[in-house]
């Protein structure tokens, strides 16, 4: 049986707006020998349909059930802590999708969750909204970690600098859902339908990507095509198991 793949997304099939060159051939090597892959990304904002039709148009053969985001995840993990329940959101149409795709109602009214992603546009009354609910009580859940993202002409603020606003006025921890937590690759197994002695990490990151994969029993391979280099990675106490330049350079398992 092939290797499944689990692939993040910036860094390692795109940088930016533009693909990473080798990116689309990987992707037609792994249909070619039958192998499963999910493209995972923290991002919340966009839907898999979005995501899929935005490689589609850089010329990667992909489907939106290829794709998996931390929206997706922080909704199949409500679900399963609380079947059809309630929740008042701060995000995109990328996290309410998949809130009532996993039966959540949302709501204003004496939600069971405050759940944050991003959104691209901020308002001071719902970042109020949201804090009054949570001293109220709604447990506090965050799509993500990452303080920032980028943007056109520069970074942008991301889940984890909004969830740092909500916390220092409320003074309660949310609970991040996306990499690095194990629950998110857990999550994206189950989708897949796979399990993690069958199954890669590729990623660009150390602190994340190679991080979930080592913490969740997979075989690691990190690409240099992003954020992490070699000497960088050598400060890290864990180990990917495959240091590569890029995607491009992969040998199918």
């Amino acid at each position: 049986m092939p290797k499944s793949y689990f692939i993040d997304m910036d860094g390692v099939i795109v940088r930016g707006s533009e693909l990473i060159p080798g990116a689309d051939a990987f992707i037609e090597r792994l249909h070619r020998k039958g192998c499963k892959f999910l493209i995972l990304t923290n991002n919340p904002l966009y839907t898999p349909a979005d995501l899929a039709h935005r490689l589609q148009r850089m010329g990667i053969n992909i489907t939106p059930d290829h794709l998996y985001t931390s929206a997706m995840a922080t909704a199949a993990f409500l679900k399963a802590q609380k079947p059809n329940g309630t929740a008042f959101v701060l995000g995109e149409s990328g996290l309410t999708e998949a809130m009532h795709d996993a039966g959540y109602v949302l709501t204003e009214h004496d939600p069971d969750y405050v759940v944050i992603g991003e959104t691209n546009s901020y308002s001071f009354g719902r970042f109020t909204q949201a804090a009054r609910l949570i001293q109220s009580g709604a447990h506090f859940i965050a799509t993500n970690p990452d303080p920032m993202g980028p943007g056109e002409g520069g970074i942008v603020p991301a889940c984890g600098a909004i969830a740092a606003l909500l916390q220092a006025a409320t003074g309660v921890q949310p609970y991040f859902i996306g990499k690095p937590n194990p629950l998110m690759m857990r999550t994206a197994m189950r989708f897949l339908g796979e399990h993690s002695e069958n199954s890669i990490m590729v990623g660009d990151r150390m602190d994340t990507d190679m991080r979930i994969g080592t913490e969740s029993g997979m075989e690691t391979i990190l690409v240099l095509t992003g954020v992490t280099t070699r000497a960088m990675a050598e400060q890290f106490p864990y180990r990917p198991t495959h240091i590569v330049n890029s995607v491009a350079d992969l040998e199918l398992d």
